[in-house]
């Protein structure tokens, strides 16, 4: 009798671990299936090659009995309108998130909550009459609407069914047998589970230390991982979307709270157009006027031959990220200072108050609905309406094909004021390369001309499409230079970092997590600088510009760029620090450069 009970025991024990599928049979089903629609048709539906997240059914499996687990510790009735609430919500954002894939070939981002958060009632409304129709029933999003219709249809029959079932007396069963199955199902899925459970798991723990940190940078930091957590479904994006809005908000409160140390006791607007250049992912060792084989740059060449143009030759940026880079790029907060970058004011906004006029032409940092998390990470500071305000008098709203939208845009907004300040952000050799430069007029390197037997085709197809990226790039910077040749002026240019492209090892883009030696820092790192002078900026301030020639092969990390800046203007701050300006007789050059905040290049083995 005893063996019998235990016996029992076990099967109800056993039975017990389908009870949480059992008793949200129909929960568990349908969103199963809501899941495993958004995963096989949103990656796919406009990446070509792409394919679904390997892990998506084990891992929808693992996550689906978790949630069915808590549903079951929760009282019947209780647990019938929490469930009804779960179906609204994850039906609603997987809806969201599919028609923002169909409509705007992306799912849903830190950015598109961001602009829907800075969306007005008439905004809104609008959007709804543009981008809603009824073609959107034939769309991905269709799918969705159909499983809730079944699922709707579905209840209406089981609620019919239950009840006839009270009018029906059913003869009684053998209790054993349901037992029996029971435990079979219970044993199936705990080994089911657990098989799930042990190949997603490692994106669970990537999961969860990414949801750890305190500040959308190291959040951008560790998507550079390869191990990096894969948001899968929506609501999990969701997650990650407000996640990242309140780690942006945090910092543009801090950045608002910094604007109150912004101190201008006078300017003498030394030089009265100053205009900041910004490249992108340009290497160093590829720019011809530093050493490179190849004819890149023979516009900047000519500039220097005709001494208009200083180039420095030992410059680096703190970061390989653009989003680091401009953070520190923008903030008077040096690294190595105490505190973080966004309790220092923004250069910009110290313009401003001096009466510069300041102008920001950006061909990457737009708020756009596709924008990936680096991009959102780079730009938040630009881009929120209250900081840019206080920076800039003037920027553009949207980007263009190629960097000379850049050049058209500053014809159309560079006013008529006496002292500007121009800052002209390039998307210069952002991968892909072919993508920067109009590929018919403009492809004058093809793979046949590098002799480089290490490389396979592919490779030196990648090669000449990015010296061709540099081509196209000297040409945008040269008619900057021209276009201030008439007005006392200095153009400085700098990218935000460099790229590997396949120089020391067949590799090319930027190894975030690999171990800053100095192979990655020189080709990640080291980048072009240069100052240009117009001939009446260099006649009249002779002095200056010989300040400029001396300080050419001094050493510099460009997070101190803002106080070079301030020099220029001539603009009398308290902010601004003359140990950091790289012209000055002051300057520090023994101040370390630190890389990724942790490696002092200064002392790499060159």
């Amino acid at each position: 009798m005893r063996r019998r009970r235990w016996h029992m025991d076990i099967l109800k024990w056993l039975g017990w671990l389908f009870d949480p599928i059992q008793k949200n049979g129909a929960f568990f089903v349908f969103m199963f299936a809501l899941g495993y629609l958004c995963t096989q048709t949103e990656i796919t539906l406009h990446v070509k090659g792409a394919k679904p997240y390997e892990m998506s059914v084990p891992e929808l499996l693992f996550d689906l009995y978790a949630i069915c687990i808590v549903l079951t510790l929760i009282p019947r009735k209780i647990r019938y309108w929490v469930r009804a609430l779960l179906y609204i919500f994850f039906y609603g954002v997987a809806l969201v998130d599919m028609f923002c894939y169909v409509r705007f070939e992306s799912t849903l981002t830190p950015t598109m909550l961001m602009l829907f958060g800075e969306t007005n009632q008439q905004e809104a409304s609008e959007f709804l009459s543009s981008y809603i129709g009824w073609d959107i029933l034939t769309s991905e999003v269709g799918w969705i609407l159909l499983l809730i219709a079944v699922h709707i249809l579905w209840t209406i029959i089981r609620c019919i069914g239950a009840s006839l079932r009270k009018r029906i007396i059913l003869p009684r069963i053998n209790e054993t047998i349901p037992k029996i199955c029971k435990a079979i199902l219970g044993v199936a899925t705990l080994w089911t589970v657990i098989d799930a459970g042990s190949q997603c798991w490692s994106n669970k723990t990537a999961t969860q230390r990414l949801f750890s940190y305190q500040t959308i940078g190291q959040v951008e930091h560790e998507l550079t991982r390869k191990d990096h957590a894969v948001m899968y479904l929506p609501v999990y994006r969701l997650a990650f979307g407000i996640y990242a809005n309140r780690l942006a908000a945090h910092q543009v409160d801090q950045l608002v709270a910094a604007s109150s140390k912004v101190v201008v006791d006078s300017c003498s607007f030394r030089v009265p157009n100053i205009v900041l250049v910004i490249g992108e992912s340009y290497n160093k060792h590829h720019s011809q006027l530093y050493g490179y084989k190849m004819p890149t740059t023979p516009r900047q060449i000519s500039l220097r031959e005709e001494g208009s143009l200083v180039p420095f030759s030992d410059v680096v940026a703190p970061w390989n990220l653009t989003s680091f880079v401009f953070k520190h790029n923008f903030s008077l907060h040096a690294v190595g200072d105490s505190g973080e970058w966004c309790d220092e004011p923004l250069f910009p906004e110290v313009f401003r108050r001096a009466g510069y006029r300041v102008t920001f032409i950006t061909n990457q940092f737009q708020s756009k609905a596709k924008e990936p998390v680096w991009d959102f990470s780079g730009g938040f500071f630009l881009n929120d309406p209250s900081l840019s305000s206080r920076q800039f008098n003037v920027r553009n709203t949207k980007t263009y094909r190629y960097d000379e939208g850049v050049l058209k845009a500053y014809d159309t907004m560079k006013g008529d004021s006496t002292n500007n300040l121009y800052i002209l952000h390039l998307m210069g050799s952002h991968v892909d390369y072919r993508a920067r430069y109009p590929e018919k007029t403009r492809s004058r390197f093809k793979p046949e001309m590098y002799n480089r037997p290490d490389l396979n085709d592919h490779q030196r197809k990648l090669l000449a499409e990015y010296d061709n990226s540099l081509l196209y790039n000297d040409s945008v910077v040269a008619v900057i230079t021209q276009k201030f040749m008439d007005k006392d002026a200095v153009v400085i240019y700098m990218p935000d970092h460099g790229e590997e492209i396949f120089d020391d090892e067949p590799i090319w883009g930027r190894l975030h997590s690999a171990e800053t030696d100095y192979r990655l820092a020189r080709n990640e790192m080291e980048i072009p600088f240069w100052i240009w002078g117009s001939p009446l900026y260099r006649e009249n301030h002779p002095y200056g510009w010989l300040a400029i020639q001396n300080a050419k092969d001094r050493p510099l990390m460009t997070d101190v760029l803002p106080h070079l800046l301030l020099y220029l203007g001539g603009i009398s701050s308290p902010l601004y620090r003359s140990e950091y300006n790289v012209i000055s007789p002051d300057y520090d050059m023994r101040r370390p450069r630190i890389l990724k905040g942790e490696t002092d290049y200064n002392q790499l083995k060159k």
